[in-house]
């Protein structure tokens, strides 16, 4: 019989990996709260229409992406492919906007899009974001960014970049748009096939084709930037004055769209210099439709989301560590029927502060240093023997190999002296 194994564009993670994992979600979160944002959990799957009204029904994501099934009431549901439209759904549902005329709220977790696997994506990946709702202050936009970026630094990132734009509002982006479609018809034989039928349905993801990118067309494609009206041309300029009061440096880029369509006004992403072509880290922007379009009052918003694998890809690529300290950890070894005896209830009593692991049964010193040591302890107790009799533990140090009797009831204070000296080295260990 085959072995089942994980669906492709899937992936388990467990031991280091998994270690590494968890440090960039504390370093996330962490973050997060400093910042002032409550994190939030939304379902994994959501009414189709969610993410048809929300995303929009021209994006790639809708159209070929979105793993969606018939549940058995005949209800279209699909797996979330991204956490705004969650984010806002749960913000309307549960009314938030009564309780907060700004709500701050932060996600991660798991993302679905059906797309094709390669190196650092895949079709269940992870995303951190953050979202405003209920402010079209441009400080939030930048507090957005600095979040983002503080977020990218804790994790030992550096050499990053911020590319900022805009892509205008219901005053100003429709004729920006009729002057792109005009100018991409113009020069269509030049574009891709995906491209050509884009120019009809939504022109402005021509610009943020990966196939055309850097050609002579979208090169000389008219900018947004150049179309803006006064009051979009004002916030984007105030989101620049705050990064730079900040000194947070950025470059506009008269080119950049995000591939949703509720973006409004800015748009950012934040790109690492030393990743070459697949250089951006994750991006957002303004959203000031978004919650009106999902039945909601006018509510503006601003946000980001940063794919996590992605993330740790260019951690490794670029050598930044990461690793949590490591806890201090105890094995406890009984050596003879006595010492089995007590194994259990100090295992149970040492975990209520500390890693312990241990043998339930007797075995011979060197099988047990053994285990202590695939183990990861730096410490080792010894029970049973004359320790028993005494009511006396031993504790031996796998670094130097010094053994020291300690009464039980001494038994917790002796461990924390004992931790400052031994959680600095390495014990050596058997591979």
């Amino acid at each position: 019989m085959a072995r089942i194994q994980a669906i492709r564009g899937t992936r388990d993670r467990y031991g280091e990996e998994l270690r590494r994992w968890r440090v960039m979600e504390e370093r996330a979160r962490a973050v997060a709260d400093r910042f002032g944002y409550e994190e939030i959990r939304t379902p994994l799957f959501e009414a189709t229409e969610l993410f048809a009204r929300g995303v929009g029904m021209d994006t790639d994501i809708v159209q070929k992406e979105m793993y969606t099934f018939t549940d058995r009431k005949g209800r279209s549901l699909t797996l979330r492919p991204e956490g705004t439209a969650s984010v806002v759904r749960a913000y309307l549902e549960h009314g938030m906007a009564r309780e907060r005329p700004t709500a701050k709220l932060f996600y991660l977790g798991p993302m679905f899009r059906y797309e094709r696997p390669q190196k650092g994506r895949y079709r269940e990946f992870h995303q951190f974001g953050t979202e405003v709702i209920g402010s079209d202050d441009p400080l939030h936009d930048a507090e957005t960014i600095a979040v983002f970026l503080a977020m990218l630094e804790s994790l030992g990132l550096a050499g990053l970049s911020v590319r900022l734009g805009s892509v205008g509002d219901g005053e100003c982006r429709p004729a920006y748009v009729e002057r792109l479609r005009s100018y991409l018809k113009e020069n269509e034989k030049d574009l891709c096939e995906t491209c050509r039928e884009r120019i009809d349905r939504n022109p402005l993801r021509v610009l943020d084709c990966k196939a055309d990118a850097g050609g002579p067309v979208l090169a000389a494609a008219p900018s947004i930037l150049d179309h803006l009206c006064g009051g979009c041309r004002e916030h984007l300029d105030r989101v620049g004055e705050a990064l730079e009061a900040s000194g947070i440096s950025y470059e506009r880029d008269t080119g950049l769209v995000r591939g949703l369509d509720y973006y409004t006004r800015t748009v950012f992403e934040v790109h690492h210099e030393r990743l070459g072509a697949q250089s951006a880290l994750g991006g957002g922007g303004r959203y000031d439709r978004l919650v009106e379009d999902l039945g909601g009052p006018a509510a503006p918003g601003v946000g980001f989301s940063a794919g996590m694998e992605r993330i740790a890809e260019a951690a490794a690529a670029v050598g930044a560590e990461w690793t949590a300290p490591e806890p201090l950890r105890l094995f406890v070894a009984p050596l003879d029927g006595a010492g089995e005896e007590r194994v259990f209830p100090l295992l149970l009593r040492l975990r209520r502060r500390w890693r312990a692991e241990g043998n339930f049964r007797a075995k011979n010193m060197k099988t047990q240093m053994k285990h202590a040591v695939r183990a990861g302890a730096r410490l080792v107790l010894l029970v049973g023997g004359e320790e028993a009799e005494a009511d006396a533990v031993s504790i031996k140090r796998l670094d130097t190999g010094e053994q020291k009797r300690v009464q039980a009831a001494d038994l917790e204070r002796e461990i924390e002296t004992l931790a400052a000296a031994v959680q600095g080295d390495d014990p050596s260990r058997e591979e």
